[in-house]
């Protein structure tokens, strides 16, 4: 769907944007554009709702026939929470990825008092439609986090460096040093009560802790070895109507049975010690994952103080006096990548050892590629990112240094070199 509906899109008008600027009308040019931001926000929806489902897998039925999800509700599959409230946190953090480039490069131009026409009209957009994205970002984020918290509780807990459930309302971890091996912090700075009332929107909610979660999964590990039993009898055929009924009550943790696969190739007579790992496996590492949330959320606010500073100096008309403003925009280009990155990082890291939630193990999601097979498709792809890297960071500087007055077709205002 993300390819017939979007990705042409994008992919035509893409290239009509950046050859058509002296072969398209303003108007149609114009258009084209529309047509890329419209393309690529489309895209991003049909993969973020593939990526919802393999965070919230709802919609869908398991068939032990062909042993497979099917789907069973599009539009339930589409409205997911998770998925929509990723989406527009998606689309809106690329929308201030795009506000902060373009006053970076805005206060580029003005510190060096060149193209300063195209670079105030330039920095009063990119502040004015920057603050809306970046409080946008901020709701989303707040909102993303409230669905994760339903849905993913392990997650929650691992990025607010959870293990015991405290009373309600929990308070929030700012810094901890924590131990996952042993379920514990062996320090911790903590506001009391802020964890409870963000992540839960109440007084009375607990945030579950790891310890209990891991107390949970391990009755669900050894209910899924029951599943996997089960599962194998209706596979061979040899079933009544009784077995399926069975089977269907506890097919919800056939995952956590399989996450017995790492350690053996006969779940039904998994080991005490066994088990035990596998409950284990089903905390994340509590480390990468408190401290991405962490790093995206300083990255975020650092933002808010820029693009709300930026919009203020400029509704004063002292952008070209802010030096110590018009620095820390330049400066604070990486900031949005970082962001972005820590984000994905969160979603998919806090994610395991699950590649879909709580169904489908990492471990046994794995195809029949061979080691060498994964290791040069691994290299090919790196090698061709890190070029791809390399000429947009050449192209980037090259452009940017050169300015709207490199054009020189006199037919775009602002176009020529003012002072």
């Amino acid at each position: 769907i993300e390819g017939l509906m979007a990705f042409f899109l994008e992919s035509t008008f893409v290239g009509l944007f950046f050859f058509g600027w002296e072969r398209l009308s303003k108007a149609k040019h114009l258009l084209a554009t529309y047509c890329v931001a419209f393309g690529s926000n489309f895209s991003a929806l049909w993969i973020l709702v593939a990526n919802g489902w393999m965070q919230n897998p709802i919609a869908s039925e398991f068939n032990f026939e062909t042993m497979r999800m099917e789907l069973s509700s599009f539009s339930e599959l589409v409205l997911n929470p998770v998925t929509q409230s990723k989406f527009l946190h998606n689309c809106n953090r690329s929308y201030v990825c795009g506000a902060i480039f373009v006053l970076g490069i805005s206060s580029y131009y003005i510190l060096k008092g060149r193209d300063l026409g195209f670079a105030k009209r330039s920095f009063s957009v990119g502040a004015s439609f920057g603050l809306i994205a970046i409080i946008s970002v901020l709701i989303m984020g707040d909102e993303s986090g409230y669905e994760i918290g339903k849905a993913q509780p392990t997650k929650l807990a691992a990025m607010e460096g959870e293990f015991e459930t405290q009373p309600a309302p929990a308070a929030w971890n700012a810094f901890v040093i924590p131990n996952t091996a042993e379920m514990k912090n062996e320090f911790s700075i903590h506001i009391p009560y802020a964890a409870g009332i963000i992540a839960t929107r109440s007084l009375d909610k607990e945030i579950k802790g790891l310890k209990d979660i891991r107390v949970i999964n391990e009755q669900r590990v050894r209910t899924g070895m029951v599943a996997y039993g089960l599962l194998e009898k209706l596979r061979s055929g040899n079933y009544t109507e009784a077995d399926k009924e069975a089977f269907k009550a506890v097919q919800k943790d056939l995952g956590f049975g399989l996450l017995l696969k790492q350690y053996t190739p006969n779940v039904v007579d998994a080991t005490e010690e066994q088990i035990q790992k596998a409950a284990d496996n089903t905390i994340p590492n509590v480390g990468p994952t408190f401290w991405a949330f962490r790093v995206m959320m300083l990255s975020g606010f650092l933002m808010l103080i820029l693009i709300t500073t930026a919009f203020i100096q400029n509704m004063r008309g002292k952008v070209e006096s802010s030096r110590f403003l018009l620095r820390g925009l330049l400066f604070g280009l990486p900031l949005p990548w970082i962001a972005i990155e820590s984000g994905w990082f969160l979603a998919e890291y806090g994610r395991q050892p699950w590649a879909i939630y709580e169904m489908l193990p990492v471990g046994v999601s794995n195809s029949a590629l061979t080691t060498g097979d994964l290791w040069f498709t691994i290299g090919l792809l790196c090698g061709l990112y890190t070029l791809f890297l390399v000429v947009e960071m050449y192209l980037m500087f090259k452009y940017g240094r050169l300015g709207p007055s490199a054009l020189k077709t006199g037919r775009y205002y602002f176009e020529q070199s003012t002072k």
